[in-house]
């Protein structure tokens, strides 16, 4: 397996889903979303996996202050551009992705 899991610390559920991965000894690489955002690429397979809509955090503090409520925008290109704006975390596995805590899931994966 070649986990990746794209988040930030202060989450919790990237927090969990660390110490899911870490308690079974499964390598995984992390990705700070405050660091690095998701590449163009990235964005498009994991976009493939569980959809546009569902990666974006209308809920979140960055799109309020970003008031994207009220505005037009090409969802792709605020991601790439703004990533503290996705769901957190996102863990891929190859061409499967998933937005959130999914440990249902990830036991698939193995």
């Amino acid at each position: 397996m070649n986990i990746q899991i794209f988040g930030i610390k202060k989450c919790r559920d990237t927090r969990k889903a660390e110490r899911y991965f870490k308690e079974r000894a499964i390598s995984y690489q992390f990705v700070d979303l405050t660091v690095r955002g998701l590449g163009k690429g990235e964005l498009g397979r994991v976009r493939a996996a569980v959809g546009l809509e569902n990666l974006i955090d209308t809920e979140g503090k960055e799109y309020a202050r970003r008031n994207l409520k009220y505005m037009a925008h090409d969802r792709e290109e605020v991601l790439l551009a703004y990533p503290l704006l996705l769901k957190t975390p996102i863990v891929r596995n190859g061409t499967k992705a998933t937005v959130g805590y999914c440990p249902d899931i990830w036991q698939g994966w193995s």
